[in-house]
């Protein structure tokens, strides 16, 4: 359990720095939304879990120091919640509308020029990360405005 949940986490932040951040696909997609979350509460949340623990410790005394760290660590644990999410995600099998979607998006970049790997029947949404990646960096930008 603990190696799954360890290599979730890793795929969870390779995936994060694949996923376009463009506002073209943020409506079609959670990524971009959960990304963005994720990046805010690494910043965030271990200055908040600090400053959980610092005041009620020191307005209702240490005796409730147990429920503070408890409180400290669920803030900690919001970003790794993220990154789990992200390599549930980035894991988890392609619907066949996306698969179709991302299959004619390859075949776009192939008649650009562009080398891209062909899908496979075991598709998963890393490798519509992978193809996005790539048709937003060589694709112009009437193709995005289309969709």
């Amino acid at each position: 359990m603990l190696i799954n949940l360890y290599s979730l986490f890793n795929q969870g932040r390779r995936y994060m720095k694949i996923w376009p951040m463009v506002k073209q696909i943020s409506f079609y997609f959670p990524e971009y939304r959960v990304i963005k979350a994720t990046r805010l509460s690494i910043v965030a949340m271990p200055v908040i879990a600090l400053l959980t623990v610092i005041i009620q410790t020191s307005v209702l005394s240490v005796a409730f120091l147990p429920q503070s760290i408890a409180m400290g660590l669920f803030f900690i644990s919001i970003p790794i919640q993220g990154f789990v999410w992200l390599g549930w995600r980035a894991s988890h099998p392609l619907p066949l509308s996306l698969f179709d979607w991302t299959n004619k998006l390859s075949q776009q970049l192939v008649v650009q020029g562009v080398a891209c790997p062909p899908l496979t029947s075991k598709a998963c949404y890393m490798d519509m990360a992978n193809i996005l990646k790539l048709a937003f960096e060589r694709l112009d930008n009437s193709y995005w405005d289309d969709i």
